[in-house]
């Protein structure tokens, strides 16, 4: 906790967002805010920052922040709070033994904060019951990882991407979704002439930066590398030498890839992919040494999750291209802080230090820990976890900074569960959170980005320290601290005396390397006597960093050492593809799910910044025109998406970078943010075997028109509560918020029933157009406008994005008065189009007159506008505009 204010001075921290890990420069205001700005010296950006990290000061107000502990939905004492959480955790426990009681994590916790709730309930409570979201991201990574080397080890480093000659990206949209990285592999493939292979059902930004692009069916990620695997030993580009002296198990994995992919065209048939493209990646794979092969969520969120990692893996291990420079598999990481959750056994199925539930580690973690109640057997994993809950089985639970109740499959059922619970507590930083909150017996405020002091670890090992820059806010209080003093209040203070979180640190880092000798790979014993000036100063490091090793970037496994028995990698005999769902007569579609650019997760933080909202404002789905045509929808048409779980209510996009016979649809809203636009309901629980990791990406759906009537918009300088039946969404405009909706209602009767809930002292004005159809109301508050309502027959994106512009400009920089312009909007209908390029918020109307201007590459245009100038987010839809504007190809 910050005992004293923190100085006005720059303070080095690393961004919240994904496992790229970046450093951040935050300089406070004073107000509650600060300036961010790339980090120069970190290691993981060098300075370059995305659009989301570049926008985190206007994600730091306190609008939307809880201040003070609730006990049933009404204010309390932190003493009374957390009296009442030891108190029914006990209960629980006493009643019902241990694995009654669980806890859900998040990868958005530091390390610190991982580690104590780790001990808690693995070392004192007795109970493994302790995942975390990480689960839904990359725990086929760890269990791919584990089979192959034994242990979760990513073996190389960004800067092998700096020396790659060919990069395959698998399942990632990483210029959307890891920008800063995606930058650099554009550096090197202008630098070097690298090539980059992107495998992804869909065409992407990623696809467009890359020079080719293979559509894969879903799930047939194996299919594809097994055939690479027999191709490999066709053309004898196997490392005999490295096979031999490091590795075992070949034959058998060769035998099942030559069983899974007998020939190119059985290849062809089954991954959906021209037979030249096959041979030409081929080619490549089998001719580049220095190959870095990226793998993110569509290889690990599938129910074949694990088995894709480990026919990737398999083709490095038979190269030898593990751990040598710019070679290499790579796992690219979703959030902050899942490495560093990894590392204290944030999964249900491991312990801490990297350790599992082998009776050796057990009594090794008990011995160190002194642990009175260890657990010896793993816990229930994320979607089994939940399902428990439901079942009855699990009757307290306390989830930290994450909401199951939207991001987990099947969210409508996750959400009744939580229901049935005896006792649920919370911790978060945002009061707006959907369906988790008002269900919740206890919340606790806690500190988030910018008030959090601690480590997090990014995709590349690489710990770098979360610096608080602001002061915490009301009663928040870190995560640690509540976890601690439940432990004491549960009567376990002697294993809980931490004071900060140097101390957990230093604690977790001397387990590391408690009876290690080099047996394990997480081993940052080097670090376990950091005092808390050293802690304070520490400068971003890369593990493993034994005591009496000196701080260096590091690669593992290029001269073997494996941490498997007998210290030889395993090759994995992956089973044969085969999908959990099939589409079928009345689910059709097979729906995929994923990010967009600008926004992060379920949007709790991003959602409060006008530049963010401007890219990407509303729910959709995507559709390939061949399927579009036949079901009667056109582009920005709005549709009915159902699968055997729920539907939504999504806009169209029709597009032919969709494959056929899939749909494709974003995580990021929820019913703070939008009307019918949650997903997370839509999808299956069904998980890969081996990682417990849910499939997300090829659910069967049905999609159909949705008839509407009437569309408008409303600029408000207060959050409007809307019915729920509504489709809409909302998102954060400069001095308010923007809506923008769409319903099946006749346009007078939607006016009607919006306008209504309005009180009637309230100054109203409604007026209608000449025509009568399209209806307009300003609500007044002391003479001045404080909301505008317009609802017509039409969609007219126009006379919004008007209205929207001089909304903003009226209420920018603090000034008062209204949108005396904005209310005088409603027929407006020149467009200012999109924003394209949200750093410097150049939008789509100023990017065609500079092409229409003369400028004829990303060099001219940014010296026009500044678009693409700073992060290179926006570079790949840059050149789809130069291409379609002026006739010129694709390339970056």
């Amino acid at each position: 906790m910050n005992a004293a204010p923190i100085a006005l001075a720059p303070v080095k921290t690393t961004c919240p967002y994904c496992g790229v890990g970046c450093g951040v420069i935050a300089v406070p205001d004073g107000r509650g805010g600060a300036k961010i700005t790339g980090d120069p010296d970190h290691p993981a950006n060098f300075g370059a920052l995305c659009v989301k990290g570049s926008a985190l000061g206007e994600t730091l107000g306190l609008d939307q922040r809880l201040l003070h502990p609730l006990m049933e939905r009404q204010p309390t004492t932190w003493r009374r709070a957390l009296d009442r959480i030891a108190r029914e955790f006990s209960k629980a426990i006493a009643n019902h033994g241990p694995d009654s009681v669980a806890v859900y994590l998040s990868g958005q916790l530091l390390t610190e904060d991982y580690y104590v709730a780790n001990k808690l309930m693995k070392g004192y409570v007795g109970s493994a019951n302790c995942d975390t979201n990480s689960r839904l991201c990359m725990a086929s990574s760890v269990a791919g990882h584990r089979r192959a080397f034994g242990s979760d080890t990513v073996p190389g480093s960004y800067a092998d991407l700096d020396c790659a000659d060919l990069i395959v990206l698998v399942g990632s949209n990483t210029a959307w979704c890891h920008p800063v990285l995606f930058q650099r592999m554009q550096k090197t493939r202008e630098t070097r002439g690298t090539r980059i292979v992107n495998i992804d059902p869909r065409r992407t930004a990623t696809s467009q930066g890359a020079d080719l692009h293979l559509s894969i069916k879903p799930g047939m990620d194996a299919v594809l590398f097994s055939w690479v695997l027999a191709c490999l030993a066709d053309t004898d580009a196997f490392d005999r030498d490295y096979i031999a002296r490091h590795t075992s198990g070949l034959d058998e994995a060769l035998a099942r890839a030559r069983q899974i992919a007998p020939d190119l065209a059985s290849v062809a048939d089954a991954t959906g992919l021209a037979a030249e493209d096959i041979s030409t990646f081929t080619e490549w794979f089998c001719a580049t040494q220095r190959t870095v092969t990226c793998y993110s969520q569509g290889v690990n969120q599938s129910a074949q999750g694990t088995d894709k990692v480990n026919a990737i893996l398999n083709c490095h291990l038979a190269t030898g291209r593990i751990g040598q420079a710019g070679a290499g598999p790579l796992s690219l990481t979703g959030q902050p802080n899942a490495m560093g959750g990894r590392e204290v056994g944030g999964l249900s199925n491991q312990l801490a230090a990297h350790m599992g539930f082998s009776p050796a580690d057990v009594d090794r973690v008990q011995r160190f820990w002194n642990a009175p109640r260890m657990a010896t057997a793993e816990g229930l994993k994320a979607v089994d976890l939940f399902d428990a809950v439901a079942q009855g089985r699990i009757k307290a639970l306390w989830v930290l900074h994450t909401n199951p109740a939207v991001s987990l499959p099947r969210a409508d059922f996750v959400r009744g569960g939580l229901a049935k619970l005896d006792f649920l507590a919370v911790s978060e930083a945002n009061r707006s959170i959907d369906g988790l909150l008002d269900r919740a017996h206890v919340v606790l405020p806690a500190s988030p980005w910018g008030e959090k002091d601690g480590t997090v670890t990014n995709s590349e090992r690489r710990i770098s320290r979360q610096r608080a820059f602001l002061n915490e806010a009301g009663e928040a209080r870190p995560d640690w601290w509540a976890i601690t003093q439940v432990a004491r209040r549960m009567g376990f203070a002697e294993g809980f005396a931490f004071e900060s979180p140097a101390e957990i640190f230093r604690e977790h880092a001397a387990l590391s390397g408690f009876e290690n000798h080099g047996t394990r790979d997480f081993d940052i014993g080097g670090l376990a006597s950091l005092d808390k000036e050293s802690f304070d100063a520490l400068q971003p490091v890369q593990w493993p960093l034994p005591a009496g090793m000196a701080p260096a970037d590091t690669r593992f496994f290029g001269a073997g050492g494996f941490f498997t028995p007998d210290r030889k990698a395993r090759f994995i005999a992956t089973a044969l593809p085969a999908p959990r769902e099939a589409p079928s007569a009345a689910l059709p579609f097979l729906l995929n799910t994923g990010r967009v650019r600008d926004h992060w997760h379920t949007m709790s933080r991003t959602c409060l910044s006008p530049r963010l909202a401007g890219h990407i404002r509303e729910p959709f789905v995507e559709i390939h025109g061949d399927d579009a045509a036949p079901l009667g929808l056109a582009d920005g048409d709005y549709a009915h998406v159902r699968t055997a779980h729920a539907f939504a209510t999504l806009r169209v996009i029709v597009t032919s970078d969709q494959q056929r016979g899939m749909l494709f649809a974003p995580i990021h809203w929820n019913d703070m943010t939008a009307g019918a636009g949650r997903i997370g309901p839509l999808i299956s629980g069904f998980t890969d075997p081996v990682s417990g990791q849910p499939e997300t990406k090829a659910t069967p759906a049905k999609i159909s028109r949705a008839d509407m009537r009437a569309f408008g918009y409303m600029l408000a300088k207060t959050r409007q509560e809307l019915p729920r039946w509504l489709v809409h969404a909302r998102f954060a405009a400069r001095g308010g918020e923007a809506i923008v909706f769409a319903s099946e209602c006749a346009p007078s009767e939607l006016h009607r029933l919006l306008s209504a809930h309005w009180p009637d002292e309230r100054a109203k004005t409604a007026t209608s157009d000449a025509d009568g159809q399209v209806y307009q109301t300003v609500v007044r508050r002391h003479q001045r406008a404080e909301t505008l309502l317009v609802v017509g027959p039409n969609r007219e994106d126009g006379a919004f994005e008007t209205a929207l512009e001089q909304f903003e400009a009226e209420n920018r920089d603090g000034a008062v008065g209204g949108f005396n312009q904005a209310e005088k909007s409603g027929s407006a209908s020149v467009s200012l189009g999109r924003i394209i390029c949200a750093c410097n918020e150049v939008r789509s109307a100023t990017l065609r007159a500079v092409i229409a201007a003369g400028a004829r590459d990303l060099a001219a245009i940014g010296s026009a506008c500044q678009a693409g100038t700073t992060c290179g987010s926006c570079k790949p839809e840059l050149q789809a505009m130069l291409a379609r504007f002026a006739d010129l190809p694709v390339r970056l």
